[in-house]
């Protein structure tokens, strides 16, 4: 580039967005774009009647939570329903979304700013929709500026940006093409969590026993002090609310009954530059899977290392996690050579007795989920349940036959779920693309 061409320092930002539109239909963004600077009136609302907001970097907006009895005491601004709300130190990420319509109230900082759209010209969710494009978010990341860890894309430059604004008709038609296709994929997804529902339900009511039941619990509820067996609502809530294991057409046992040994893993500090043995850790325990995937190394003794390493059906169960994850297994088949870390605790089922992959199912599946957090306990956000705790756990007991033909229904569901889901995916990608492609103008768009 010519030094008289340069308007700053930046090689990246020459690379500038390239449309394939007619001249005509490229418009600047603030072209269609008031500001609204509407000062909120303190004196006519109490803050507890206001709604203040979260702009994500996915162009999703959230309601904010703020505990009662506390309110903001800098200025605040409306944002109406259909405006578009640009969080400014997050715009370089893509943070812009549009208020829902049925939203009351809705207020925002001085770190934000709302803008009422030209309905006339501009369907606002298509504006968004330009704004969350790979390419257009790259181009906002290349043009940030500022003091490093402050850098943001100045609401000047965002507004000048051009724009494709084709009839609100055909800006619609590429509005409706995404959210069909968002919609199959949640659809899709749905039914892959019915398929594991069904499969779960159908794994229980071959131990004798039902899906527990979801509603609420009551905030109050009265037990006799001889029923109390530990001091905790939630736990007597889980114990006295939850599935009956003794309703089981099967016998049931306690876990530690049916292991052979239990193992804590190494505290030893890890490593990234891949010296040693790779070490699993919480988390490459993934939805009842191991993921050998994000793996880190170790550097142990022989004679440590020897007495670490996992074999086939080995069971790895998270010791401390959040509240949702703590207690989550997983178990080992692999021919590698890997260790385990400390937040894990690794089981080992008396092959005449259990199936490891059968026990894992149902520590993962409402029977044990219920037990965990019941037992588990909380401290400064992280959940916590020990060996003790764990060989705690009932666990109905069938033939092996019985539960290797369990642990078969659960398998071919998961895989068949994972395929719906996979396969919702992958249709969900090729529709993305092909809307940044109208978007840009190298692809046709539908007729509204």
């Amino acid at each position: 580039m010519w030094f008289a061409d340069l308007y700053r320092w930046d090689p990246a930002s020459f690379e500038d967005l390239i449309w394939h539109w007619p001249a005509r239909s490229l418009v600047p963004i603030g072209s269609v774009l008031r500001y609204r600077r509407e000062k909120v009136n303190r004196s006519k609302f109490a803050f507890d009647e206001l709604q203040p907001v979260t702009i994500h970097f996915d162009g999703s907006i959230s309601k904010r939570h703020v505990e009662p009895g506390r309110a903001y005491t800098m200025d605040l601004f409306h944002a109406r329903g259909g405006d578009l709300v640009v969080a400014k130190i997050d715009l370089k990420n893509g943070a812009v979304a549009v208020v829902p319509s049925d939203w009351s109230n809705v207020v925002t900082t001085g770190h934000f700013a709302a803008f009422e759209p030209d309905r006339r010209r501009l369907e606002p969710e298509y504006l968004r929709r330009i704004i969350q494009a790979p390419f257009f978010k790259d181009h906002l990341w290349r043009n940030k500026v500022g003091a490093e860890g402050r850098k943001e894309v100045k609401l000047d430059f965002f507004l000048s940006l051009p724009i494709p604004l084709p009839p609100v008709a055909t800006q619609r038609a590429i509005v409706a093409y995404s959210r069909d296709a968002r919609a199959a994929c949640d659809e899709a997804h749905a039914a892959a969590d019915r398929l594991l529902r069904d499969a779960q339900a159908a794994f229980l009511a071959s131990l004798g026993l039902g899906l527990p039941d979801e509603t609420h619990r009551p905030k109050v509820m009265v037990a006799r002090w001889q029923q109390v067996e530990r001091w905790g609502v939630a736990y007597n809530q889980a114990v006295r609310g939850g599935l009956d294991l003794h309703a089981s057409r099967f016998e049931v046992e306690t876990l530690g009954e049916l292991l052979t040994a239990m193992q804590y893993g190494t505290s030893t500090k890890a490593n990234t530059n891949g010296q040693g043995v790779p070490v699993l850790r919480m988390p490459n325990i993934k939805d009842g899977v191991i993921d050998f995937t994000d793996l880190k190394h170790v550097v142990l003794r022989k004679s440590e290392e020897s007495s670490l390493l996992l074999g086939d059906g080995d069971i790895l169960i998270n010791r401390t996690n959040s509240k949702e994850l703590v207690g989550k297994c997983a178990v080992f088949h692999d021919t590698g050579r890997y260790v385990f870390a400390s937040y894990l605790i690794r089981l080992q089922a008396d092959a005449k007795k259990a199936n490891p992959d059968y026990l894992a199912a149902v520590i993962n599946g409402p029977l044990g989920r219920q037990q965990i957090d019941a037992l588990s306990r909380q401290a400064i956000g992280q959940a916590n349940i020990n060996s003790q705790e764990i060989r705690s756990l009932m666990v109905p007991l069938p033939p092996l036959d019985v539960q290797q033909e369990l642990v078969r229904l659960l398998s071919d569901a998961r895989t068949r779920a994972d395929a719906i889901r996979a396969d919702a995916q992958q249709r969900h990608d090729q529709a993305m693309q092909e809307v940044d492609a109208m978007i840009l103008g190298t692809m046709p768009v539908p007729k509204a």
